[in-house]
């Protein structure tokens, strides 16, 4: 279990979020300049909250009134960016095993063959990133965050550089993540198609605000409420324009 309750004044921008997110999809959502990239940068311990707390399970990540605030490679969170961020000079075993090579063997949660197997990537091993689609090298680079045996997964609009094509490609194994792995996974999109696919529950945010949680469902309901009162396009099958 993820439990996140953060403040972060940006210039004008306030971010302020509160949620739970147990085992599987919790999808932070809302349109460009909501707040979603900034939310999981505190999360990963990339940008300090002014106050708060963050736990996973039973480790604190940061807590402002104990004055504890753990660096990001002690906080045992896997990253997937929009691009990848693939070694281009290392071929995709390499880059898999880049940050499972950091681990000791007692840490080591998952096995190479088996993240192969789960992202579909075993022809694909010997081939160096220039070499693979847009598609590939987000299952690799997924495959390389769940290979440094991560409690939590975060997954930053992995599929915005990708096309219609791309996307469909690689949402299916996206969606067996959740199924085969005992871990809360933050996924940011502000794509409803992704999001209706893919996610257990969802943080609506809107300039900074947390504007509703819940389950997909639930979340179906704001959305039309949130239409009404103009504070997001249309959705459907459509993004929200970044």
């Amino acid at each position: 279990m993820l439990e996140v309750r953060v403040e972060k004044k940006l210039g004008e921008f306030k971010l302020a979020a509160a949620f739970q997110a147990p085992r599987g999809v919790t999808a932070l959502f809302g349109p460009s300049g909501a707040g979603k990239t900034s939310l999981v940068s505190i999360i990963a311990g990339l940008l300090k909250p002014d106050q708060g707390r963050i736990a996973l399970a039973d480790k604190v990540l940061y807590d402002s009134e104990r004055k504890i605030c753990l660096a990001p490679e002690r906080r045992q969170v896997g990253y997937v960016f929009q691009d990848g961020r693939l070694f281009p000079h290392l071929c995709v075993k390499s880059n898999l095993l880049y940050g499972m090579r950091l681990l000791t063997p007692e840490r080591r949660r998952l096995r190479l063959d088996d993240v192969v197997e789960l992202m579909g990537i075993s022809h694909l091993l010997a081939r160096r990133p220039a070499k693979l689609s847009g598609g590939e090298k987000q299952r690799v680079a997924v495959g390389r965050a769940l290979l440094a045996s991560p409690r939590l997964l975060l997954m930053d609009e992995p599929l915005a550089s990708l096309d219609q094509t791309r996307k469909d490609e690689v949402l299916p194994f996206l969606a067996r993540l959740p199924l085969e792995l005992d871990l809360p996974i933050i996924y940011v999109s502000h794509a409803m198609s992704e999001v209706e696919f893919l996610a257990d529950r969802v943080v609506q945010l809107n300039q900074g605000k947390m504007m509703s949680f819940g389950s997909a469902w639930q979340r179906k309901e704001s959305d039309n409420l949130l239409n009404r009162k103009g504070l997001i396009p249309a959705l459907g099958n459509t993004a929200i324009p970044s």
